[in-house]
């Protein structure tokens, strides 16, 4: 049996989570190695070829504030850039790129292969070794076995994933990559609970059979913007999108052809995502609607695939292209790949703590995917938390939790240690409590300290932080002055403008404007902090708490929360267990201090 070389960990999967990860690690000195399936599968986005969103360019700005590459190599492969929601408050506005996704890949795959510390390599993981209880090691389907301390598993959707098209069903990973075949068995060896998920994605189009003349385009916003302050030049809008409908015909070819896809048939038995239905789901769901949209967008600069946005479907061939040819636009159109479900393997993520560290075997932690998200965003963000808390391990010291107060990559982390999920999780603005307070404006005043104090921002990301909160101070109390001195109280003097960053002056002016509700939000998380604060004893017998409800006995012993703020959004822990729980607490607390408490 062959025996690699020596690593302090090892990161399973190179897509969106396992780039942030391994990347975060060698950049904080850990020696890292990557394996994945396919070199040329690094990543990929199989999906919609685009960055950012609604509650999506959020985590990507999260991610940059951290130190990670996601927009940095998103700014490098724009074909479009769109603010969403202008409209609406500063709380929901979301920048969302399209992407030349060869050349996303390609940038990324540049960034892994120069990183010191890091190495790249094609293989299979089918076996996590553990010594004591611990991690040890990977062994790969050659029989190779890598020694290391800590391994994060970011397989994706390639776990005994299987592609489904109508009648047709076949072992595979996105867009015709193999699967991986091995790493779920020895997952559920070690304990751990799997259940099947599902996704799909639109079929491709040839670009020169679409007539974009009868559809509405939609361009992107002049100037364009980038998502990280240190890409060294914004992006330009080389392409637009282009928006279509459904109609009646479309609606009645899916109705007549309902029993024959796989969803319906039963031939599908992972559990899909809500908020990404496809398209025979949704005229099945909203029969009173004559429409739906369809967003046709580019692949890549070269214009030759488009992108269906809307047109999910796992219908049969030879009823796809007859679909696709009933839209407005796509009357001739070819379609270059077509749509697919796509089932797979994942974990219960209420066997993860906060910082994603799997609690049944210590060394081991799970990012993006695997845990039951959906979306390249939920996957970086996870990426670089479970790198950073990876070296934290190795070196000794304690992990990084993010809190639902200060990002939404703490949102996200608390609902699925906490809440656990029953379909793929998308992060939305509506799941953060605190929206107001986590915009995409403000990541990194609110993540580059904690990042850079940990080794991973840079000095230059730092010093770019710390400028910005130097600028908004001083907009802020120019602005005091001015209201002071009789000036308008409602805003920001004009001639700030011209002597401070866009930046901070965006800052300032959110800070102005909104600051009652600011400070009622505020109020809102000092409060919830005390509950945070109120730290729980890890491996705590809850079952001798005789106090405690069976359920939440059971709860709390399998999920062993963080804190009281924790174990009050466990579902089935009730305000009741909270309250004995409290009273437990402050008993333990005194006895292990000596001491002695009537309770």
């Amino acid at each position: 049996m062959e025996r690699s070389g020596t690593f302090g960990l090892v990161v399973i999967g190179a897509g969106h989570a396992g780039c942030e990860a391994a990347l975060a690690a060698a950049r904080m000195g850990v020696s890292t190695l990557m394996l994945t399936l396919n070199l040329d599968a690094i990543a990929l986005m199989p999906c919609n070829p685009s960055i950012g969103g609604t509650g999506k360019s959020q985590l990507v700005r999260e991610v940059d504030a951290l130190g990670g590459e996601m927009a940095l190599n998103i700014d490098k492969a724009t074909l479009q850039s769109r603010t969403l929601n202008t409209g609406k408050g500063p709380a929901v506005q979301a920048l969302r790129a399209q992407a030349d996704k060869r050349a996303y890949q390609q940038a990324m795959k540049s960034v892994l292969f120069s990183q010191a510390g890091l190495t790249v390599r094609q293989g299979e993981a089918s076996e996590i070794l553990t010594a004591n209880g611990a991690v040890c090691g990977v062994k790969t389907i050659t029989g190779a076995v890598i020694p290391c301390g800590a391994v994060i598993v970011a397989a994706g959707v390639y776990l005994n994933s299987r592609v489904i098209i109508g009648e047709a069903h076949w072992s595979a990973g996105p867009q015709g990559l193999l699967p991986a075949s091995r790493l779920s068995a020895a997952l559920a060896g070690m304990g751990f609970t799997l259940r099947r998920f599902k996704t799909g994605t639109p079929a491709r189009i040839d670009g020169r059979t679409i007539d974009f003349s009868k559809m509405s385009p939609q361009p992107g916003d002049e100037p364009a913007e980038a998502f990280s302050p240190l890409s060294p030049a914004a992006p330009r809008n080389l392409m637009q999108c282009h928006l279509t409908w459904t109609n009646e015909e479309t609606h009645r070819l899916i109705r007549q052809n309902l029993h024959r896809s796989p969803m319906y048939s039963g031939e599908i038995k992972g559990t899909g995502a809500r908020y990404c239905p496809s398209i025979e789901d949704k005229v099945y769901r909203f029969q009173g609607k004559d429409r739906h949209q369809v967003f046709l967008e580019p692949e890549g600069r070269d214009g030759l695939e488009w992108y269906a946005q809307g047109l999910s479907s796992s219908l049969p061939e030879d009823v796809q292209v007859p679909l696709y040819r009933t839209v407005e636009g796509l009357r001739d159109a070819r379609l270059t790949r077509l749509a697919y479900a796509i089932e797979y393997d994942c974990i219960d993520p209420t066997e993860l703590s906060p910082a994603l560290a799997a609690r049944l075997v210590p060394g081991l932690w799970f990012a993006g995917q695997v845990n039951g998200t959906s979306g390249y965003e939920e996957a970086a963000a996870q990426g670089i938390l479970a790198g950073v808390n990876a070296v934290l391990y190795l070196t000794g010291r304690p992990p990084l939790v993010i809190t639902r107060s200060e990002a939404y990559l703490g949102v996200m982390t608390d609902d699925l240690s906490s809440k656990g999920v029953d379909e793929p999780y998308r992060m939305m603005t509506g799941r953060a409590e605190y929206r107001l307070s986590l915009r995409q404006d403000n990541a990194d005043l609110r993540l580059t300290e904690r990042s850079y104090q940990l080794g991973l921002a840079s000095e230059e990301r730092y010093r770019r932080m710390k400028q910005k909160q130097r600028e908004t101070q001083l907009i802020l109390e120019e602005a005091a002055e001015n209201r002071r001195g009789g000036g308008h109280a409602g805003g920001l003097p004009e001639r700030l403008a011209e002597r401070f960053s866009p930046e901070a002056v965006r800052q300032a002016e959110i800070l102005v404007k909104y600051r009652g509700y600011l400070d009622k939000e505020a109020a809102q998380i000092r409060a919830a902090k005390a509950m945070e604060d109120r730290k729980l004893p890890q491996n705590a017998d809850y079952q001798a708490i005789s106090a405690l409800r069976i359920e939440a006995r059971q709860k709390l012993s399998r999920q062993q929360p963080v804190s009281l703020g924790q174990a009050a959004r466990i579902p089935g822990v009730t305000p009741a267990d909270v309250a004995v729980l409290t009273v437990w607490l402050k008993k333990h607390q005194a006895e292990a201090q000596g001491g002695s408490t009537a309770v």
